[in-house]
């Protein structure tokens, strides 16, 4: 059995940013994008490396896990890349894997095309803004990875195919955690970038990364081509953010213990390249 957590509890900044009408006020304020963006330029500069010791001994972080860098900023260091052998992808072709480290939830889609986060009704067609689209995962699976901001934060093909070309939706920065989720509809407010990925053994996967307060900033430096199982997609630079995978019915058989966690109020932690499904018998 993996790893579960349980809710976590809500921390008193964004108790008063999502819970009062006062701090909604500021909240207005804090996930508009050029908020983000200012703080983005201070974490690409010289001058933010000195928040790196600092965040390294306030989190824990060891490392001794990853490639050893002479990090120029502190967002090339939240960047940072793992050793490859600490994450390997599992190879076998029915093996339905992990696209990165984060905290997972499973929900099942309706047929027609509603899934249920917190509460909240979404419907896939909300999520990608393409009616067209959303109306092939009906009856699918939608699947949530969270990133907390001590996770790696690169992400990976977790199949070989080819890939579309990416769409970027605009939008707010909420933060991703439990809190927000309970008060808003984030993953259709915030800013977010999917790509339609051709797999070559779980059909066609949309693949959805949305960003966070306090830059969450999405950068993809694959957008179209071919690519293979393990090949690196992307990273999310400094906050916590979320990837969304939508898969067609049937597609993938996904390990029980997700949905029992999920329906619980618990996310399972994954690491990328890890199978947490396989592609069924047919």
């Amino acid at each position: 059995m993996r790893e579960k957590l349980p809710k976590p509890p809500t921390p008193k900044s964004l108790e008063f940013l999502y819970y009062s009408k006062f701090g909604g006020l500021i909240l207005r304020l804090a996930t508009r994008r050029w908020v983000s963006k200012l703080v983005g330029k201070y974490l690409d500069g010289r001058l933010s490396r000195r928040r790196i010791k600092k965040y390294i001994q306030k989190n824990g972080i060891d490392m001794n896990d990853y490639v050893a860098e002479d990090y120029k900023s502190f967002n090339a260091f939240f960047t940072r890349r793992i050793k490859p052998e600490l994450r390997p992808f599992d190879h076998d072709p029915s093996a339905f894997l992990a696209p990165c480290d984060a905290k997972l939830s499973a929900y099942n889609v309706s047929e027609t095309g509603e899934f249920e986060i917190k509460g909240f009704k979404y419907t896939v067609g909300t999520l990608l803004k393409n009616a067209e689209l959303a109306e092939e995962y009906d009856g699918g699976l939608c699947l949530v990875f969270r990133l907390c901001v001590t996770d790696y934060h690169r992400y990976f093909f977790i199949d070989g195919g080819t890939a579309e070309g990416n769409t970027f939706i605009k939008g707010r920065l909420h933060t991703v955690q439990p809190a927000a989720l309970e008060r808003r509809r984030v993953f259709t407010e915030n800013c977010r970038e999917y790509t339609v990925l051709h797999t070559d053994n779980f059909g066609k996967i949309v693949q959805v990364e949305v960003g966070a307060i306090m830059v969450g900033r999405i950068v993809n430096d694959v957008k179209s081509g071919r690519f293979e199982r393990g090949d690196e997609k992307g990273r999310f630079e400094f906050g916590g953010s979320t990837i969304v995978l939508l898969v067609k019915k049937d597609a993938v058989e996904l390990d029980a213990e997700f949905f029992e966690n999920t329906a619980n109020d618990c996310e399972t932690v994954v690491k990328c390249g890890e199978k947490i499904g396989y592609k069924p018998v047919k």
